[in-house]
């Protein structure tokens, strides 16, 4: 029992014991089935926070044979698979997590990790020659106990992506992934490869020492899909055992479509059960730094496609020329493909849209853009607040007032002043409504479509439920008219006996907003 040699089950057995657990013990029915394949190396390229370390440490105490995890397994959904016992504490495990290396070390990274990992080795096998290369060494641990190895790796890409201009070093280190994963050695000893990282695996130059692996990733991850992230059948039981509305926590959490399939950020549900609160776990300085790094870059398009996802707009990302590489971003489709593989964007793979998942994530570009060209939206965003209220109380004036200037900073830089740009411009008005209502644009009332609706939900305060009409060189009044003949508000009862109707006219050549706003009563 060791560190990275053969270790215990105690990671995975305090996760299973935490108050919330969600048993993903199926995943390793799927790795079951790639032992001794000719394809036995599994790559998972998944956002932070998304349950990667966790699932890892779970395939430790599953494999290794530092531990007896029988009765940890034991009620959970592996132990129904017939071949439950034929696996359990059955190999070598190596465990490395590359990044608390890259923490402490830097010229000398391999020959580290190298070194540790033999250190255990020595304990156990003191006879054999270290002087050798990796991969004959591991073979002489397997000849010597007749048992494959399992080798995770966790943080895999991160010497790639922290020493993209130290070539010398990431050669290093995708030679000693050769050896683990590609050398003839590893043909004898190699039960199963699972390494894990934010990025897709990139191919540099003539190295190909991870081009056998299989891949999933934040755009598609296949069977894997269900074992990252909660499934919204999840998330749903967990409202219920906490008492939280789910309309809320879908709001805030879900968002990412992959193969089909809703989920969840699992570390941002789990703190949103336990603190009972709604809050955005993902503001922190790093979330700021990364969003900006990409949303800066000065490609043609970027500005405006970043404008309308904010919106709540899909816009179209070829992922494909993406080369897994946050060096080498040359174009706006770069950009918004890297946003998606770290989980500050969600992309729906069958319309090939990219999208602002949900409002955990709309808070942290909220953060965001408080920096350099994004300045003027940070400031208009900064008084949505005072609209929303000034909505509720029926200050008309002030609604227009603030629309007026909301508009001024967001269609400067849309590249169109229409109709859809008057919608744009208001949604991101209202840009921090999704805290208490779930913002709906062309609602379908069986009549045509309410420009905008906000729905309140259960935890929300209270607060009205709105119909907003968006007029176009005509006025407020008669957006108003066209609410109440069409009873669109009809579509909102049962969220309270009274809506707000909010009729707005855009005046084209004086630029001015007029606003009406009129409470009526649900029938």
């Amino acid at each position: 029992m060791g560190t990275y040699f053969n270790p215990s089950n105690k990671g995975f057995r305090k996760a299973s014991r935490d108050e919330i657990y969600i048993d993903k013990t199926g995943l390793l029915n799927i790795l079951n089935r790639r032992l001794g394949a000719e394809k036995n190396c599994v790559s998972v390229s998944h956002a932070r926070r998304f349950g990667k370390s966790q699932a890892a440490r779970m395939i430790d105490a599953y494999y290794s044979r530092g531990c007896d995890s029988k009765e940890l397994f034991m009620g959970l959904k592996i132990s129904e698979s017939e071949d439950f016992e034929k696996h359990l504490n059955k190999y070598n495990v190596i465990h490395l997590d590359i990044s608390s290396f890259v923490d402490e070390y830097t010229d000398n990274i391999v020959n580290e990790i190298k070194r540790n990992i033999f250190n255990e080795f020595k304990e156990i096998y003191p006879d054999i020659d270290y002087a050798n290369t990796t991969a004959f060494i591991l073979k002489q641990v397997y000849d010597k106990s007749e048992h494959e190895f399992v080798i995770i790796i966790d943080e895999w890409d991160c010497i790639v992506r922290n020493f993209s201009d130290r070539p010398k070093i990431v050669h290093e280190y995708l030679q000693f992934l050769h050896s683990l994963f590609k050398s003839e050695e590893s043909q004898e000893f190699l039960a199963l490869g699972y390494i894990t990282g934010i990025l897709p695996i990139k191919k540099i130059k003539d190295e190909s020492a991870l081009n056998n692996f299989l891949e999933y990733t934040m755009i598609d991850s296949k069977e894997f899909t269900p074992y990252f992230g909660f499934t919204e059948k999840e998330t749903e039981e967990l409202c219920k055992k906490y008492d939280m509305n789910f309309e809320s926590v879908r709001d805030w959490y879900d968002g990412y479509y992959i193969n089909k399939k809703h989920m969840y950020n699992p570390n941002s549900v789990y703190q949103a059960m336990i603190d009972h609160s709604l809050e955005s776990y993902w503001k922190n300085t790093s979330a700021f730094d990364t969003i900006n790094t990409f949303i800066t870059l000065n490609f043609d398009g970027l500005k405006e496609d970043v404008m309308k996802m904010l919106a709540g707009e899909s816009v179209y990302v070829d992922v494909k020329g993406f080369e897994n590489d946050f060096s080498s971003i040359s174009n706006k489709n770069n950009a918004l493909t890297a946003l998606i593989h770290l989980g500050y964007l969600a992309y729906n793979t069958e319309e090939k849209m990219a999208y602002i998942p949900n409002y955990e994530v709309k808070e942290a570009y909220q953060s965001a853009l408080a920096n350099g060209s994004w300045s003027e939206i940070s400031k208009s965003i900064s008084r949505c607040e005072e609209l929303i209220f000034a909505t509720i109380r029926g200050e008309a004036e002030k609604v227009a007032e603030l629309l007026e200037l909301s508009h001024e900073t967001y269609t400067s830089i849309l590249k169109y002043n229409d109709e859809n740009a008057l919608s744009c411009a208001i949604t991101m008005a209202y840009f921090t409504a999704p805290a208490y209502y779930t913002v709906i644009r062309e609602l379908p009332t069986g009549k045509g479509f309410a420009d905008i609706a906000l729905i309140p939900r259960a935890d929300s305060g209270n607060k009205p439920a709105m119909i907003i009409e968006l007029k176009y060189d005509k006025t407020a009044d008669t957006a108003i008219k066209q609410i109440k003949e069409k009873r669109y508000a009809g579509k909102l009862k049962g969220y309270g006996e009274e809506v707000l109707l909010v009729g707005v006219n855009y005046d084209k050549e004086s630029k001015k907003y007029e606003c009406e706003i009129e409470k009526v009563r649900v029938e």
